[in-house]
């Protein structure tokens, strides 16, 4: 049986650059469905599954923030941003919103066909042979279910949330690089992004916040890395 061709909604304000992104994504094998504006990008992501979401920052009736920070009250569809702002500052919201990655405009089709493959790819999680449960003070991962709780309370995380916090709960006490983490979970080329990594580790701190007894589970060694302590 043929494998199933992953969906990808591309939403932006601008037909030229709908179609262009349609054209590129088709050439490549994509099953694409498109929206031109934001609240259509929402309703067609609830109704449709897509695989992946490229999404347009500024959009007049729904800005893609908000698409996406609506997104992640829901769902964990690996979303692109496009933006045309270049200020770290605006690329940084979108990672704190829940973004898996950006591109900014103007792009070649070569740069957004390897963010695709990048998102596509982290977003599978490997075979993993049997674990039991892991229970760290108030957390505990269920490796065959995927599910994460605190407390009790099941937590919501991304795919990427997810595997950075496999990386560091399965290494506990050892103190993971900032480059290690971003080449496990990101890809190679993404050494040195450093302020995409803090920006999750912060988001998985705030997920995790009632575990840690007024503590933070995970640990930062400054200018080196990440690491969760071994429990006394």
């Amino acid at each position: 049986m043929p494998s199933k061709r992953p969906r990808i909604l591309v939403a932006d304000d601008d037909p030229g650059v709908c179609k262009l992104v349609e054209y590129n994504l088709g050439l490549e094998g994509y099953e694409v469905i498109t929206a031109q504006g934001g609240k259509e990008a929402l309703r067609r992501a609830q109704n449709e599954a897509p695989d992946l979401i490229i999404l347009d920052v500024m959009m007049p009736d729904l800005n893609g923030l908000k698409v996406c920070q609506s997104l992640r009250s829901s769902s964990h569809i690996p979303i692109i941003m496009l933006t045309a702002k270049t200020g770290e500052e605006d690329v940084l919201k979108g990672f704190g919103l829940g973004a898996d990655d950006y591109v900014t405009k103007p792009f070649g089709s070569e740069e957004l066909m390897a963010r695709v493959k990048a998102v596509l790819r982290r977003s599978r999680f490997p075979e993993e042979m049997p674990r039991p449960p892991l229970t760290y003070e108030a957390l505990t991962i269920d490796f065959e279910s995927r599910r994460v709780s605190v407390n009790e309370e099941e937590v919501s995380l991304t795919v990427t949330e997810y595997k950075l916090l496999i990386l560091l709960f399965t290494n506990v006490g050892r103190v993971l690089t900032h480059d290690y983490l971003l080449s496990r979970i990101w890809g190679e080329e993404y050494k040195g992004a450093t302020h995409l990594l803090q920006v999750a580790v912060s988001r998985l701190r705030n997920k995790l916040s009632g575990a840690g007894k007024g503590r933070k589970l995970v640990q930062t060694k400054v200018g080196i890395g990440y690491f969760v302590p071994r429990l006394s």
